[in-house]
Order: C-alpha cells, then sequence, then structure tokens
C-alpha cells in the first residue's frame, strides 16, 4: 500500500491522528521535556503519525465532518485524549518529586533547590536524584515501549473521531491523582523512620548531656543518616518503581476503557 497516497486521501484523518500524539508531547514523561525544541517535538510526532496510519487508515470507517466547526471540535478532543494519556504516566514522576521535596526539609536541604531543564522548573535536591534515577529505570525496563504500545492500542479501544465524555474521566484521574501522595509516603517512609529514631537519639543526647550543642550535632547527623538511608535504599527503591510502573500501565488502559465505553 502506498503510504503516500493513502494519507493524501485521508488527510483530515491523518491529522486527528497527529493530534493525539501531539498531546502525549504535551504531558508524558521523557516526551514532554521542555529542552527539547518545538520542531523537535513536532517531526517526532510526525513521524509518530506517519508510522501509525496506515495500520488506523486501514479500518478507519469513520465519516470526517465536512463542516469546520466539528472538526475543530473532534481535533481538540483528540488532543485532550493525548493529555490525559501522557498525565496519567506522569503521576509515578509527580508523587517522586513530592516524596523529594519531603525528604529534603526532614534531612536539612529544604533551602537547596536546582532547575531541572526537562521541565523548566525549581525541584528539590533530592526530588530531582529520584527523579533522574526512576527515569533511567523507566528507560532501562522498556516502559517507553509498553507506552507506545498503549498509545497505539488506544486508536483501537478509543477509534479516532469518536465521541467521547471526559466528565467521568476527570474522576478517575482525580482518584489516581490521590495516589501521589501513597507513593510519596511509600518511597519516604524508610527515610524518615531512620531520621525519627536520630531525633530520639538526639533528644536523649541533649537530656544526658546538658553542655553539648545540639543544634551543631543534629545538622550533620540528620545529613548523614539520610544520605546513608538513601544509598541503602536503592535496591528497594528501584523494585517499588517497577511495581508503581506497572501499575501505571494499568491506569492507562483503565482510562482507555472508560473513553472507549463513553
Amino acid at each position: 500500500m502506498d503510504v503516500y497516497n493513502l494519507l493524501q486521501n485521508h488527510m483530515g484523518y491523518f491529522i486527528l491522528i497527529f493530534a493525539r500524539i501531539s498531546g502525549i508531547f504535551s504531558s508524558a514523561p521523557l516526551f514532554a521535556v521542555r529542552n527539547m525544541p518545538s520542531i523537535v517535538k513536532i517531526g517526532l510526532a510526525l513521524m509518530l503519525s506517519y508510522i501509525i496510519a496506515p495500520v488506523v487508515l486501514a479500518d478507519a470507517n469513520t465519516v470526517i465532518p465536512d463542516d469546520i466547526f466539528p472538526y475543530i471540535m473532534i481535533l481538540i478532543s483528540e488532543y485532550l485524549i493525548g493529555v490525559i494519556l501522557g498525565f496519567t504516566t506522569y503521576i509515578v514522576f509527580y508523587g517522586i518529586q513530592m516524596a523529594g521535596a519531603i525528604l529534603d526539609v526532614k534531612i536539612g536541604f529544604g533551602m537547596v533547590h536546582i532547575i531541572d531543564p526537562a521541565m523548566g522548573q525549581r525541584i528539590p535536591l533530592i526530588g530531582n536524584f529520584k527523579h533522574m534515577l526512576a527515569m533511567i529505570i523507566y528507560l532501562a525496563t522498556n516502559c517507553h515501549h509498553l507506552f507506545l504500545s498503549a498509545l497505539y492500542s488506544s486508536f483501537t479501544i478509543v477509534p479516532v473521531a469518536k465521541a467521547v465524555s471526559f466528565g467521568g474521566v476527570g474522576l478517575i484521574i482525580a482518584g489516581m491523582g490521590s495516589n501521589i501522595y501513597l507513593i510519596a509516603v511509600k518511597i519516604a517512609l524508610p527515610v524518615l523512620i531512620a531520621l525519627f529514631l536520630t531525633e530520639v537519639a538526639l533528644g536523649i543526647l541533649a537530656r544526658t548531656m546538658p553542655q553539648l550543642n545540639i543544634f551543631v550535632v543534629g545538622i550533620p547527623a540528620r545529613i548523614i543518616v539520610g544520605i546513608f538511608m538513601l544509598i541503602f535504599g536503592i535496591p528497594f527503591y528501584v523494585a517499588l518503581l517497577e511495581v508503581l510502573f506497572t501499575g501505571m500501565l494499568s491506569n492507562i488502559y483503565e482510562v482507555l476503557w472508560y473513553l472507549g465505553q463513553s
């Protein structure tokens, strides 16, 4: 099949496919990095659309409206589907950044923030470390390939130009968003317990040795204990990430099935 001739005959349909994939590049991890030039994002979105279009167009029975206003509404709907899929994927990374912010305050790095060039915002020091490690695990375990597979499946579950309702999906995403706090607690809890025991030990030391300046001793003690626990807990953190990424893919398909049934 000549892909170029196929696209010529279905250009309106191809633009809708491109709109959904463009939404991915606005909100999905790895694809939505801000230090990537816009022309590169557009080029990648066009390339993915060109690859997916022949398979999707082969089974396309949907009639594209001739009027401009209904077509624009469908175009916006397709873009929102892509944004929703990307945001659903990024929920895990928001939880990781929140865990890092909590640990920064408890360890003593609360005033230390760095600029994340990928997202273009200030993030905590430990949060950046955990975020970068999570992104490495995300790539090493080929989760980005699974995400692209889910993106392709989205055209089967939610056909292009299908009328969908976004009202109920907002409640589903809100429920998933509440997991951000749960993810943050799961990641930060071991270090928080160690820091709590350190505070208890410092309190006992302050009572038994009043002449000791506990403030001077406490700051480096929290930093040493916190960094030690971060290093010691890396294998457990990696294992937790694999579980979280599996749940992330389940959330993507849950949203897709809801949109497909609406």
